[in-house]
């Protein structure tokens, strides 16, 4: 497929939007404004055991049932964070404490994010070639929508798929067909773009979707890892001829 396809679904998160620095540098800053509440704990400690029990996010069925509840889950992490701790003999911050770290990650997530470079650009080009565009993203309506509109992302996309606000998502095969009826494309002539090896790799390509797995911080697959993308890039505009 060196041509460009009919129609496009393009991913949200860590592909249009980056979460500018990995999750475990923005725990150990948070937890360092609250060091005089932590009961002693050294801010990276907290933030390695915080990072352990962020692995749950592998867990499909874990990932289903938190995803739409974000600020919700993360409070759940680092109450488990400090359980786990507390078994180990360590004195640890009360809960409410852990609640305020977790809603204050949220709001730095939130602040920092912002546009791999060159994205809307490549979205603009592609539409100009006359690529139709599906932005098909899971979670929550609000958080998601809200997304959108502050990247001003909504009109360089055909349609716009939120979980949140049409019922389903990735890796749901309907995902993916009910987004390619709205470009008016089949999957022979669809692609798929995004981070996730899963819901936007292996699920679509049972469909005979071609998938474009984007590697925008260039770490590489992962060690023996059995999904194989059809193409690996590390910008947007790498798809463009």
């Amino acid at each position: 497929m060196r041509n460009l396809p009919r129609g496009m679904l393009i991913d949200l998160d860590e592909t249009i939007v980056s979460a500018s620095a990995p999750a475990r540098i923005v725990w150990e800053r948070v937890l360092g404004e609250f060091a005089a509440e932590l009961d002693g704990l050294a801010p990276h400690a907290l933030a390695a055991v915080i990072e352990r029990q962020s692995h749950v996010w592998n867990d499909p069925a874990w990932n289903k049932e938190w995803r739409m509840r974000l600020g919700d889950a993360r409070r759940l992490i680092v109450a488990d964070a400090l359980a786990e701790l507390a078994a180990a003999g360590h004195r640890v911050p009360r809960r409410e404490v852990g609640d305020r770290i977790a809603d204050r990650f949220s709001a730095v997530r939130d602040a920092e994010l912002c546009l791999f470079p060159g994205a809307c650009e490549a979205l603009d080009r592609l539409k100009q070639l006359g690529v139709r565009l599906a932005l098909i993203t899971n979670g929550a309506a609000e958080p998601q929508r809200a997304k959108v509109m502050r990247f001003a992302l909504a009109h360089r996309f055909d349609h716009i798929q939120i979980e949140g606000e049409h019922g389903f998502g990735k890796p749901e095969e309907r995902a993916y067909i009910h987004a390619m009826q709205r470009l008016g494309v089949a999957a022979s002539e669809t692609w798929i773009v995004g981070d996730n090896l899963e819901w936007e790799v292996e699920a679509p390509q049972r469909l005979g979707i071609y998938a474009v797995w984007y590697d925008g911080y260039a770490t590489g697959l992962p060690p023996d890892c059995p999904i194989r993308p059809d193409r690996i890039i590390r910008s947007l505009a790498e798809l463009l001829p």
